[in-house]
């Protein structure tokens, strides 16, 4: 299908169905399901590997995978307006009509945690970050491997935290920022149960 048909059909979705046809709201939902229940259940994974004394590496792992899932679900609510190609007008609007759908129906306002592009992006770039990151600190001491404590760790203007999990505060550092991921769990949850 060309461009042109598919601006013609986003054009007549938005302007009488407000972003989602309704024989199509079906996948919409059922994706946005399968993302929550991914996110829950890498935070189960967190939850059994914590009772099980589990060592840093793997905590950070299966919170790493449960935000990664959270941020695959917030773009159904908050559609980014890039890709791989230049997307035209009329597909634009209607993904953000869509999202703007989606948010009313799930009770999902802007203020919500899994709206939090700065934690969606600490996953998604973090090849970059890194790059940032090493490149901008070359003084202190260097903590490359995955460490299990307290967040307030991270404070230490000398110490430069490559990642640190805090369960005690539900609380993931990453590139020395912090990522409190309770609110994005109860968020995620709260959607789940919609």
């Amino acid at each position: 299908m060309d461009n042109e048909e598919l601006e013609r059909r986003a054009k007549i979705t938005n302007e009488t169905c407000g972003g989602i046809q309704p024989m199509h709201k079906v996948f919409y939902s059922l994706s946005i399901k399968y993302s929550a229940d991914r996110c829950l259940n890498a935070f189960r994974v967190y939850d059994y590997l914590l009772s099980k004394n589990a060592d840093a590496e793997e905590l950070i792992s299966s919170v790493q995978e449960a935000i990664g899932h959270a941020a695959a679900l917030s773009r159904y609510f908050w559609p980014t307006s890039m890709g791989k190609k230049k997307i035209a007008k009329e597909q634009i609007d209607m993904r953000q009509s869509r999202g703007e759908l989606l948010r009313n129906q799930y009770g999902v306002t802007d203020d919500s945690p899994i709206s939090d592009r700065d934690i969606r992006n600490a996953w998604e770039h973090f090849d970059e970050k890194l790059d940032t990151y090493v490149l901008s600190h070359d003084a202190g001491y260097f903590f490359p491997s995955p460490i299990l404590g307290d967040h307030s760790l991270a404070d230490e203007a000398i110490g430069k935290i490559f990642k640190l999990i805090d369960p005690t505060n539900e609380c993931l550092v990453l590139l020395g920022n912090k990522y409190f991921f309770r609110p994005i769990r109860d968020e995620v949850e709260r959607i789940f149960n919609e």
